[in-house]
């Protein structure tokens, strides 16, 4: 992978940043800590700092990105030209999951009450995330990618009740016996 391609990418990223600030999302915590990690998922700094438990479903984006393109282009994309496209897959996904039907979506189907979208620090540790992703998968065999992945997402779902499978169920066809076991009530 060239330092064009890493350098393309950095510019995917700034113009989602952009494009966000441009929707009026705010650009790190109101609650004024700026901070790399945050853990507890039921803080208002949820999906305001850099990076959070959420953030390894975005690892999983970049390898099941990387799973896509690969089908899709296989070797006519160089590693490089599929990282940047999943960049900007990534960087649309930000974008979209920022807009009031998203966040919306979030408030009603899921446990996440108190979503109000993420700040634009923290989508851009996501998209960061996904290219760590999508690399991982690009270096490792495909058993040990996969294997990583869905270790990944069941360590989520024992640590804070929710991964990506179930984010996508609870997005797509909600579940309110999901709904209840997330908030502790089973």
């Amino acid at each position: 992978m060239t330092r064009k391609y890493l350098l393309v990418s950095l510019l995917i990223i700034i113009a989602a940043a952009v494009i966000l600030l441009a929707m009026g999302r705010i650009p790190f915590c109101k609650c004024g800590v700026i901070s790399i990690w945050s853990s507890d998922v039921t803080s208002n700094q949820q999906s305001q700092q850099f990076a959070d438990p959420y953030t390894v479903t975005h690892i999983l984006h970049g390898t099941i990105l990387y799973l896509f393109i690969w089908i899709a282009f296989g070797r006519r994309l160089s590693v490089g030209q599929r990282l940047v496209l999943a960049v900007a897959v990534e960087g649309v996904w930000e974008i979209l999951e920022n807009t009031d039907f998203i966040i919306n979506r979030y408030r009603e189907q899921t446990f996440s009450y108190d979503y109000y979208g993420d700040s634009v620090f923290n989508s851009v540790g996501d998209i960061i995330a996904m290219m760590i992703g999508f690399i991982a998968a690009a270096k490792l065999p495909v058993k040990v990618s996969v294997i990583c992945s869905i270790l990944l997402d069941l360590a989520l779902l024992f640590l804070i009740r929710d991964s990506l499978a179930v984010n996508i169920i609870m997005l797509i066809h909600p579940i309110e016996a999901i709904k209840t076991w997330q908030l502790g009530k089973l």
